[in-house]
Parts: structure tokens; sequence; C-alpha cells
């Protein structure tokens, strides 16, 4: 695990003393999973479930500050002009991901809603296959990306994807109504969902930053509930799947 060997690395050339290294012992015992997944994939249920099990801290898509920054919707302009507005959007969320990557972790385990890696390689993709990016935009994104991953800390221990059809998520968007997602078609969430396949199901199209522990998500709440449960070890424990249990 690269965060072990770095926090290792950095015990060593720091010659601190035993109680430093007893911390980072217990630092390195901490892990970071990531619930990623289509619009309206279950993410939320998902993270409202675990949120209620002692030691975990979650932490969600951090929606609120992309629609208000100093009184500026950027997701509500990116919906209804992407061409315009897809390289300002995803450079905040690049910005606010990273920020929670990076933000101190109070809890032996925290779950997060998507990452920066998905930011990148499902919406920031789609947004430059689909035209809607210039080539320009398109590779000073990756660009910084790429110095990130470099340069900055942003490992994590799991990804659990909520495998589901556009077309199920398609129904949850129109029930649930939220403002900016009015406008959002079939069309567009079957091309994330592709994307999504490519990256995390079938392979070969983009790095994977960590395991992948596929739900089938195309079900009722009652029912993600009950397998959500039935995961719980296998997602509060990542590190059975990094040893292939």
């Amino acid at each position: 695990m690269t965060t072990a060997l770095q926090q290792s690395i950095w015990v060593f050339l720091s010659g601190s003393a035993s109680g430093d290294k007893d911390r980072e012992n217990e630092k390195e015992k901490k892990s970071v999973i990531c619930v990623e997944g289509n619009i309206a994939s279950g993410k939320t249920t998902c993270l409202e479930f675990f949120s209620k099990t002692t030691g975990i801290e979650v932490l969600q898509e951090p929606v609120p500050k992309w629609r208000n920054v100093r009184g500026h919707n950027p997701l509500g302009l990116l919906y209804r002009d992407a061409c315009r507005w897809g390289f300002t959007l995803q450079t905040y969320v690049q910005l606010t991901m990273l920020d929670h990557h990076t933000r101190p972790q109070t809890s032996p385990v925290r779950l997060m809603e998507r990452s920066i890696h998905s930011a990148r390689y499902v919406f920031v993709e789609n947004l430059y296959r689909s035209g809607k990016m210039p080539e320009v935009d398109y590779v000073i994104l990756a660009e910084w990306f790429d110095w990130i991953v470099r340069n900055i800390d942003v490992s994590i221990d799991l990804i659990v994807y909520l495998r589901t059809t556009p077309e199920t998520c398609y129904q949850r968007l129109q029930m649930r109504c939220r403002e900016e997602e009015t406008v959002i078609s079939l069309e567009y969430l079957d091309a994330l969902h592709r994307l999504y396949e490519e990256w995390l199901f079938k392979g070969g199209l983009f790095p994977v930053a960590a395991p992948v522990l596929v739900i089938e998500a195309d079900h009722d709440r009652k029912k993600m509930l009950e397998l959500f449960e039935q995961n719980r070890d296998r997602i509060l424990t990542p590190e059975n799947q990094k040893h292939g249990s």
C-alpha cells in the first residue's frame, strides 16, 4: 500500500522517537473507502446506512459548495451550458475533492462519496468525449490531476461500485426532483454508465486506485439496505480485499 510505504519512509527519515512511530502505525490502520456510481445509483443511501456505525466518518460530495461559490452556482451553469461551464465546474470539483482526500482523518474508517479519481475518469472524460469540452481544457485538467496524483497522497483502500442501469437511475431522478437534475437525460446517464463500466467493471481504460467491490444496485431501498448489511465486513475491512479474501 503506497500510503503505508510513504509513512514508513517519513518515519525513517525523520528519526522519530518510538512514540511518534506508534502514532504513525496507528495512522496506517485507517482506511479510506470511496462509494462510486452513476447519478442516483444509491450512494447517499449507502453512506447514510454506514454513518450509524461507530468509528466511521462520512464525507458526502460537496454539492452545496458546487451550488454556491460566493453566490454563483457552477453546477447549475454546467447543466444549462456544459460547453461554456464544464471546465469551470470541473476545476472546482477537483479542488473540493482534493480537500476531502487530504483533510485529517478523525476515525478509523472514512467513507467518501465519489473521489477525485472518478471526477477525472468519468465526468471530465465524458465532457471531452461528448464534444462539450475543448481539448485544451481537457489537457489542462488532466495535467493538474496527474500532478496531484504524483505529488499528493490521494490513495484509497477500496472502491465500492454501486452498479446500476441508466434506466433505473433515470427513474430515480424523476422521483427525487432536484432542481439542477431536471435537465439530465437518459443519454447523459448512459454515457456516464459506460465510462464507469470501462473504468471499474471491464477494466483497462484508466488506472484503478484500489480493489473494487461491485454491488448490483438496481434494487429497491429495502433490498439495498440488506445488501449493505450483507457486505458490511467486506466494505469496512478493505484489508481483506487487498489480500484477495
